[in-house]
């Protein structure tokens, strides 16, 4: 067989091959076919530069998109279709020189599959990790707010995120930092696919996990539901809690809602709060308190001093005013939420109006003790 009948034997071959294989590309293959007939005829394996454009085409099929497995299928294809083609095959003399043959076959076979699919895999590798920081990147342009407008949109688009429609941020804080692909965090992703659908993108920040959520559906809370319900399995015996924004629409609402969302994180902690969804919306309050540190230092100061010469120190007073307040004014309710006798409730008001002044039993005076209480939770008062 000269040469140009052996090269159209060939191409005829690596065709078949990449027509059994699911129509891949046939460039694939590159120069395999000559390369395998030159080393089953010297019973060698294949030279490192052979292998090194086998990596090089198993990256490029990775590149393409062409599965692992269609990929193996051309070469393995291509191996016994140009069997009964190669010379050495085809001229042998004696089965003992088939055996040599059929073994070098095989081992150029399986060299070339081997570096193809560390080729491919390798190139696999590397998107995944190119789509990561790109991923990242995008990420923390948008909680920022920092990132260019153009590009944000650009890639907005690639990951599925509509960020110039209406979105609620959740955070969710953990005692144990959250992290990229975790169980739990593709629980949340899986929660909030079926939840939310389309639009919503769930990531790790500064090991808190931040759900970006589109509020094109109606019933937030129930998404809100499905994710803490993810997470709720891995937090047995750990302190958590989620934080919900605002509804804001524009790259600088999701900023906005991500901010209050951290916000309501932070005053839950101060205040103590035993809810593990906590919303902004429900401690605007305590954000305007302390909005004005100096005006509410001045008030805890005037208001509180004097509790601190009282046994045991100011916080049980404290506690019983702001249980008091919140209880509407009702001595048995709080001695029922304190798990203290009533008796010891009217105390302890008796005492805290003795050391301050300011009357519990007189609405005007509990708000401004109700006021001062809270202001020396949310700055740790008196530490």
């Amino acid at each position: 067989m000269d040469d140009g009948s052996a090269w159209s034997a060939w191409t005829a071959i690596a065709e078949a091959a990449a027509t059994e294989a699911g129509g891949v590309d046939v460039t694939l293959l590159g120069d395999y076919l000559t390369e395998l007939a030159t080393a089953s005829a010297a019973g060698a394996r294949l030279d490192d530069g052979a292998l090194a454009r086998c990596h090089a085409l198993g990256a490029r099929a990775s590149e393409q998109g062409v599965p692992l497995r269609a990929l193996v299928d051309l070469y393995l294809s291509a191996t016994w279709r140009a069997w009964r083609a190669l010379p050495a095959v085809r001229d042998a003399a004696d089965p003992h020189a088939i055996h040599d043959v059929g073994e070098a076959v095989l081992r150029a076979a399986d060299d070339a599959v081997a570096a193809a699919a560390e080729g491919y895999q390798a190139a696999g590798r590397w998107a995944i990790r190119r789509e990561e920081a790109a991923r990242r990147e995008f990420v923390d342009d948008l909680l920022s707010g920092t990132g260019e407008p153009s590009r944000l949109l650009t890639s907005a688009e690639l990951f599925g995120v509509d960020v110039v429609g209406g979105h609620v941020v959740a955070v969710l804080s953990s005692e144990r930092r959250f992290r990229d692909a975790t169980p739990v965090v593709a629980r949340v992703e899986d929660a909030v696919a079926s939840a939310a659908g389309d639009g919503a993108l769930v990531a790790t920040k500064e090991g808190q996990l931040v759900c970006v959520l589109p509020t094109t559906k109606p019933h937030l809370d129930e998404v809100v539901a499905a994710v803490t319900a993810a997470v709720s399995p891995n937090m047995r015996g750990r302190r958590w809690r989620c934080g919900l924004g605002r509804p804001y629409t524009g790259p600088a609402g999701v900023v906005r809602s991500y901010d209050e969302a951290r916000d309501a994180l932070r005053l839950a902690d101060l205040l103590e709060l035993p809810e593990p969804v906590v919303r902004i919306a429900d401690l605007l309050v305590y954000r305007v308190l302390l909005r004005d540190r100096e005006s509410i230092s001045d008030l805890i100061d005037s208001v509180l001093s004097p509790l601190r010469g009282a046994r045991g120190g100011p916080k049980p007073l404290l506690d019983t005013i702001t249980t008091y307040a919140t209880s509407g004014a009702n001595a048995a309710a709080t001695a029922r939420r304190m798990h203290l006798s009533v008796r010891a409730v009217t105390y302890r008001l008796s005492r805290v109006h003795d050391l301050t002044g300011y009357d519990p039993s007189v609405p005007e005076q509990l708000y401004v003790l109700q006021t001062a209480a809270l202001g020396a939770r949310l700055l740790g008062w008196p530490s």
